[in-house]
């Protein structure tokens, strides 16, 4: 059996939570993970409801003792890792240059940027160990140069560039370098844009289902050995950086 590592998935109506039911539905034993207990353990118990086998790791992906804990325990527990999907995500504020507060900027970047290349780094020894491993980094079109829709360039839809939308952007270049330097140990990583998804209180009246955004991840997260690599997509198909 299989097994992923999803973060950010304690949201019972989240995109994290809506990839792992679609996961457990194909068989991976899944891991997940969040900041709050209860919520570890309450979609633990919901997943295993389904039928799904399911595990719980508290972790919070902006504290390096947080993160290496739950490494180490997670590495006691399995002997391998197949898919890490990093979806933990912290949106910011979508205020101009002027008037953004650096406090919340900072945010946005040690949980969306650093974070996840933290979780990366921590995850990795585990990773190594499947012969057939995938990191799927959630990404967005927001941080894309040219995504006629969402992009920085063509679209940002008559809203200001967002923090968000810049620390995809990093997350995006972040794909590439993993990509590159991973390739030696049989790890595909790819970045995934699954659109605008009605999670958020600002993309409520907008969007797709949950089930609709997830479906992107789990492709990505399931792709063969020879699938792509280095690259970035929604849907399935591949988008401009």
């Amino acid at each position: 059996m299989k097994t992923v590592l999803i973060t950010g998935a304690g949201r019972a109506d989240g995109l994290g939570f809506g990839v792992a039911k679609q996961l457990g539905e194909q068989g991976y034993h899944i891991v997940v993970s969040a900041r709050k207990n209860d919520q570890v353990n309450d979609r633990v118990a919901e997943l295993s409801a389904l039928g799904y086998t399911a595990s719980g790791l508290v972790m919070d992906i902006t504290d390096d003792n947080s993160v290496e804990s739950a490494a180490d325990k997670l590495s006691t527990q399995l002997s391998q890792l197949d898919v890490l999907i990093n979806n933990a995500a912290y949106f910011g504020d979508f205020n101009d240059v002027v008037s953004t507060d650096l406090t919340d900027v900072q945010l946005a970047f040690d949980t969306n940027f650093i974070g996840t290349w933290r979780v990366v780094k921590a995850f990795y020894a585990l990773l190594k160990k499947s012969s057939s491993a995938r990191v799927v980094n959630v990404s967005s079109g927001a941080g894309s140069y040219d995504d006629p829709v969402y992009g920085l360039l063509h679209g940002s839809m008559g809203m200001p560039v967002s923090t968000y939308a810049l620390t995809k952007l990093t997350i995006n270049g972040l794909t590439i370098k993993m990509a590159k330097e991973f390739k030696k140990d049989h790890i595909l990583v790819n970045a995934v844009c699954p659109d605008v998804v009605n999670t958020h209180p600002d993309t409520q009246s907008m969007g797709r289902s949950v089930e609709d955004g997830a479906k992107s991840i789990s492709w990505a997260a399931t792709i063969p050995d020879d699938g792509p690599t280095g690259e970035f997509f929604r849907d399935g198909k591949p988008l401009p950086w």
